[in-house]
């Protein structure tokens, strides 16, 4: 159940998928495999307060979604379950591949948005400290370029942008300590909509 549906390089999200990241606990742990390489039900359970056994059944909709996979190789025995992201990014949908259920799709793209929303307002909370040289850690950034590009122009800039962060995360060095997750949100629109 849940394959994605591959095109090239590019993943298109399934009706499984979308309804599986529709919820925001499975949202949050998703956003947990950025901070580690593989979790158990148990890690999930500890770090965002919930019941194991809620975990546990949460991890499976989102395995069997395509979206997170089993890592055997991190299992302490054949009963211990050990999930890892899958690698890559998805895509919601589009012209060429249109999303299979339209109000999942909506409600996903605004899930994104309540998202990035909130990130928004952590970096504004957080830079009056980086401003005033209170901190000198980055922790954020917040940037703007504004460009005139043809669609075609855009849309290869996206796909770069998508191929330096793969090359980035390809090259890191799980085991360095100095390694944090980071949201990478790139906001970009026309002066059409």
């Amino acid at each position: 159940m849940g394959e994605p549906q591959q095109d090239a390089e590019q993943v298109w999200m399934t009706s499984a998928m979308l309804k599986a990241y529709a919820h925001p606990l499975r949202r949050q742990m998703i956003r947990l495999f950025s901070r580690r390489e593989y979790l158990r039900a148990a890690d999930v359970a500890a770090d965002l307060d919930v019941p194991a056994n809620s975990a546990s059944f949460h991890l499976r909709v989102l395995a069997d979604a395509g979206l997170i996979e089993e890592a055997p190789e991190h299992a302490r025995d054949r009963r211990d379950r050990v999930w890892k992201a899958r690698k890559g990014a998805i895509n919601v949908g589009g012209p060429e591949h249109p999303v299979p259920d339209e109000a999942l799709g909506t409600a996903m793209v605004r899930s994104l948005a309540d998202d990035h929303q909130q990130m928004m307002a952590r970096v504004v909370a957080w830079t009056p400290e980086y401003l005033s040289g209170r901190t000198t850690e980055v922790h954020a950034t917040f940037s703007q370029r504004m460009v005139r590009l043809t669609e075609v122009e855009f849309d290869a800039v996206m796909e770069r942008i998508h191929e330096v962060i793969t090359e980035a995360v390809d090259a890191h060095d799980s085991s360095d300590p100095a390694g944090r997750p980071w949201q990478i949100d790139i906001l970009a629109a026309d002066d059409l909509i």
